[in-house]
């Protein structure tokens, strides 16, 4: 038998045009002008270009982030830490959601673990503050850290300014985890806060000296029920610890606080003392210093990057880096010498 003429799946091939979705291309003045209205869609639109890999995208980015510098400054910057398991996504929830209902208008910036396979976060904030991303008044925004030194995102900061831009006066930062290299995000803070769990007995020995003295308030959290108490006591442990530790801020007094996110109490407590601490601080004239060190080193931070991209697009470096590493490997030459003889290269 002959069979039917068709095709391998039976249909009749067709002429129809297919349907085929492409990506609108916004230009940088409709971008402009919808974020400075605190349009949520173009916000995000924005923060995509930022963070894009393509040269044409960078530069339109760029471009739509001078033109809106001069709305930006005006939020109160936090950063918020904590050891796993501490609740920071709950406290963020809870604690914007009482910023939001009060008239401020919050962003959280969330900075997840990435992905090894694709590259992308892989907790998904939106999904664990879904109430907070609901509200008219809030603005999530999870970014893979990218493998990014302190769980930051490299345009975490340019992210950051463009919300201040679209109109939300209170950014809050939730970083992957707590260690040495978390200190990045205080750099780009005003107020920093660790989550710690109670019964912090053997914690207060093994937690890293360097991120508490970096802390301005130490929320000591999941204190309700049965845990109550011993929060209150966990409390007071890290008062009487903080006393010998130089202050974080000059000027201020870094203090610890019980905190329920789950019966929503001593919330109010928290942003009283950051309230309290920007008005102590601008009156001092630290925090306008504090911002100006905090532009002066991400200039810096950005021109390393820019070199050491500029260094492995030179022709040939990648494959020199790569024979170099195999010498190591043989026990041939030694790390300095490796380093010695790429830039006798230059």
């Amino acid at each position: 038998m002959n069979g039917i003429e068709s095709s391998h799946d039976g249909m009749v091939a067709s002429n129809r045009k297919r349907f085929v979705k492409k990506g609108k291309e916004i230009p940088i003045d409709v971008l402009y002008e919808e974020i400075c209205h605190g349009s949520r869609l173009h916000l995000s639109k924005a923060i995509t270009l930022l963070e894009s890999i393509n040269e044409t995208d960078k530069s339109a980015g760029q471009n739509l982030l001078k033109k809106l510098l001069p709305k930006t400054g005006r939020s109160i910057r936090v950063g918020i830490t904590g050891v796993p398991g501490a609740g920071k996504s709950t406290f963020i929830e809870s604690f914007g959601l009482m910023l939001a209902e009060s008239g401020h208008k919050v962003a959280v910036l969330a900075i997840d673990p990435s992905s090894t396979v694709t590259g992308g976060s892989i907790l998904g904030d939106k999904t664990r503050m879904e109430a907070l991303a609901r509200h008219k008044n809030a603005f999530i925004r999870p970014s893979p850290s990218s493998g990014t030194l302190g769980g930051v995102h490299r345009k975490t900061r340019e992210t950051m300014l463009l919300c201040e831009a679209a109109g939300y006066d209170i950014i809050l930062i939730e970083t992957v985890g707590v260690g040495q290299s978390e200190t990045v995000v205080r750099g780009m803070v005003d107020f920093f806060m660790l989550l710690v769990l109670t019964g912090a007995g053997d914690e207060l020995q093994g937690m890293k000296k360097g991120i508490m003295e970096l802390a301005d308030a130490i929320i000591v959290h999941k204190a309700d029920g049965d845990n109550l108490k011993l929060a209150k006591k966990t409390v007071r442990e890290y008062r009487q610890l903080l006393h010998f530790l130089l202050p974080a801020t000059p000027g201020w007094t870094t203090t610890a606080m019980p905190v329920s996110s789950l019966q929503n109490t001593g919330l109010d407590t928290v942003w009283e003392t950051i309230t309290g601490f920007r008005d102590k601080l601008e009156t001092s004239g630290v925090w306008h210093m504090r911002r100006q060190t905090q532009t002066k080193d991400w200039f810096h931070s950005m021109i390393r990057d820019r070199l050491i991209d500029n260094f492995f697009a030179e022709t040939g470096k990648k494959q020199l880096v790569a024979d170099l590493e195999r010498q190591l490997l043989t026990g041939e030459i030694t790390v300095a010498n490796a380093v010695d003889r790429i830039f006798a290269n230059d």
